[in-house]
């Protein structure tokens, strides 16, 4: 499998935790959490990280509905992330954020952190969880195609 190096974001109207992953695309942690002040300040922290981590992809927490359906906050999200796909030149995914944040709390608490005091840390939890639910999504899907190229080859007399 080739090298992999994606950011995880959960994206909030205050801050922005930030995830990566190890160079295998196994798993991914927490990295920071950016208080929001401008977008210029949210674009030159995450083009240092880039650069430092080799980024080729953002993997962005979309907030559904509960319902499954993309509301205004989500569509703050999207726009968010076109504009920050543009300004750093990176392809962009959605990955369903729906009760990250509230897992990312269940953690703190097993590990007796008061979540009300560390907000940032939420954000930075919940992006990791975002981007290792991607992580796992992929890896499946890549699993499926091999899967399928298989089964097929099988059938046309090819032998892999």
């Amino acid at each position: 499998m080739a090298k992999l190096s994606a950011l995880g974001l959960d994206v909030g109207r205050k801050r922005i935790g930030v995830s990566g992953c190890d160079g295998t695309g196994l798993i991914a942690t927490g990295l920071f959490t950016i208080e929001r002040k401008s977008f210029g300040q949210v674009v030159e922290i995450l083009q240092q990280t880039i650069l430092e981590r080799d980024v080729q992809l953002l993997v962005v927490g979309l907030p559904y509905s509960m319902n499954g359906t993309i509301g205004s906050q989500a569509k703050e999200v999207q726009k968010f992330a076109k504009s920050l796909s543009k300004a750093l030149n990176l392809p962009v995914e959605y990955m369903d954020e729906r009760l990250t944040s509230y897992q990312a709390e269940q953690m703190m608490h097993a590990q007796r952190i008061a979540p009300s005091r560390n907000k940032g840390l939420i954000d930075r939890k919940a992006a990791a969880i975002i981007l290792q639910q991607w992580l796992d999504q992929r890896r499946q899907d890549l699993k499926k195609h091999e899967t399928e190229i298989l089964e097929n080859s099988g059938n046309s007399g090819i032998q892999v």
